[in-house]
């Protein structure tokens, strides 16, 4: 019964440290993407087919 109480710790600190980890690269910008949305709806919505191959023989 001990081990679950430590397993359940640990899985609780480490769910923190990724947590805060989120909240600091949030507030440092690392998901702000300014250009993006400004330019998407200049582009279409081309499909891109693949080159034929070449032999090398």
């Amino acid at each position: 019964m001990g081990v679950i109480y430590v397993l359940i710790t640990i899985s609780i600190i480490v769910a923190v440290m990724f947590f805060i980890a989120f909240v600091i690269a949030v507030k440092r910008g690392q998901y702000d993407d300014s250009y993006t949305p400004s330019v998407r709806m200049l582009f279409d919505d081309e499909v891109v087919e693949p080159s034929p191959k070449k032999n090398k023989s």
